[in-house]
Order: C-alpha cells, then sequence, then structure tokens
C-alpha cells in the first residue's frame, strides 16, 4: 500500500515525539547504558532483550537481578566467562527460595537452567571472539545472504530462551538488533555499524500490531508473523528509506498511550 501525505507526516511527528531519551525510562533499553565497555554493553543488552517480553513491572527487575550479580563478580563479560555464572546463579535461585529445583521458572517460560544455558554459551561465545558483535559480524559476512535476525539465533541453536522460528516475528531479537544497529539515537547504541539500518525488521509487539491495523497498515486480523513485521518495515520504509525502524517509536509510543487511556 502507499500512504497518504496525512499519514506520513502523523508518523513523523510520532517518531519524533518519542524517540528521546525519556523512552528510555520505562523501557528495557534503559539497560542499554548500565555498561561502558562495547563487550559488557552487547552481552547485557543480549540479556535483556530476551527477557524483554510480558509485562515490564515483572520483567524489568527481572533483568536487574542478573546485572546486579554479575556486577558482583566484576562485571557482565567477566561474569560469562570466568567459569562460575553457572554456579553463581545456582546459588542466587537457593536464596531466591528454588530449593536447589533449577527447572522452576525464573521468569515466566524459562527456568533457572534455561538462564544458565543462555549464560554459559555467551560466555563461550566471548571467550572464542572477545565481544558479541565480532562474532555475528563474523558469521554473517560467511553467509551475507542470511538476516542478521537468523544468523543471530542461529548461535543459540537449541537454547529455549532464544527464539528460534522462521516464520514467527522474533520480536526480542529484532529489538535487539534495533539498539545495536541503528545511529544518530538517543535511545539505540548504533554500535554495529558494519550492518545498514535500512536491512532492520521492525520488533513486532502487540501495540505495534494494533496500531499498525488501526491506521491501516496492515490487515485487521493480522498476527504477529514475520511476514506482518516485514510487511510494516515495508510500509515505514516510504517514509523512512534508510531507516525504517524510526517508525517502531511512532507505532509503539501511541501504542502505550492508547492502553493508558484507556485504563
Amino acid at each position: 500500500m502507499s500512504l497518504s501525505s496525512e499519514l506520513k507526516e502523523t508518523l513523523q511527528t510520532l517518531a519524533q515525539t518519542y524517540e528521546t531519551a525519556d523512552f528510555l525510562n520505562d523501557d528495557p533499553s534503559r539497560f542499554l547504558r548500565w555498561y561502558s565497555d562495547q563487550a559488557d554493553v552487547e552481552a547485557a543488552a543480549f540479556i535483556a532483550a530476551m527477557l524483554s517480553f510480558g509485562s515490564r513491572k515483572q520483567f524489568i527487575p527481572k533483568i536487574q537481578e542478573i546485572f546486579e550479580l554479575a556486577d558482583a563478580h566484576g562485571g557482565m563479560k567477566r561474569w560469562l566467562t570466568d567459569g562460575n555464572c553457572g554456579g553463581d546463579f545456582r546459588s542466587f535461585a537457593e536464596k531466591s527460595g528454588c530449593g536447589g529445583n533449577y527447572n522452576r521458572k525464573f521468569y515466566r517460560f524459562y527456568s533457572y537452567e534455561d538462564m544458565i544455558d543462555l549464560f554459559e554459551r555467551m560466555g563461550g561465545i566471548l571467550k572464542k571472539n572477545g565481544t558479541f558483535g565480532e562474532c555475528v559480524y563474523s558469521e554473517w559476512h560467511a553467509s551475507p545472504e542470511k538476516h542478521l535476525a537468523e544468523v543471530v539465533s542461529g548461535l543459540f541453536s537449541g537454547c529455549a530462551v532464544v527464539p528460534q522460528g522462521k516464520t514467527s516475528a522474533n520480536k526480542r531479537i529484532h529489538m535487539y538488533l534495533r539498539w545495536m544497529v541503528r545511529r544518530n539515537s538517543p535511545v539505540d547504541l548504533g554500535l554495529w555499524n558494519w550492518y545498514s539500518p535500512a536491512d532492520l525488521i521492525l520488533p513486532l509487539d502487540t501495540h505495534v500490531i494494533q496500531e499498525s491495523i488501526r491506521l491501516g497498515l496492515i490487515p485487521e486480523k493480522s498476527s504477529a508473523t514475520l511476514k506482518t513485521a516485514r510487511a510494516v518495515t515495508n510500509s515505514l520504509k516510504e517514509i523512512w528509506q534508510d531507516d525504517p525502524c524510526k517508525g517502531d517509536f511512532a507505532l509503539f509510543g501511541l501504542g502505550v498511550d492508547q492502553n493508558k487511556n484507556d485504563e
């Protein structure tokens, strides 16, 4: 579909309204600036992104618990690579009341053991490559026909915490890539300047779907699939050809405010 001039102007105004430093206050992107070293930032942001679903009032404290545990052992990269993150997290689980049952859920679908698997896999990547970004770049450079999201999920094949579906929207991975790739933003970091923001796919969540339907960007019965995410992204390219994920701020921010007004 072709967007009307009025709709383009509306979306541009919304993006400018919501893409500000204030966006960080209640969003998981607040954790992007917890660390300053790039290796810490990339790994920590990935862990934060993988837990960023459901209620922000529930998952933000869970992410913070992990970050504080890592900091007690020298920071995120050091904690993940020193060989002790699994034992440390099991001790944390016991203190949190799991009673030694590490299959008990840490957050929503994911158990303490699922989280340890994620930590240990990321630790292995960091020990081998130095930074997560170096690993992702190497894998993508070897298979440039793959979208970067497919490369990232492939590095964690079989890991319960990392989305693997080839047809689902995989919102958390695309949100992480937005954080790492988009430049000149008060929110996103733009650390991976070797990848083009034009090739990113919109992180498709409930708010974005609802507002995309309401604004006529996608059909009414659209669901959270990769096909839908690509459709919204392509519509936003009519406005931001080189940076379609700027429109994420417009749609997500509007959706959050609409929900507040409905409460």
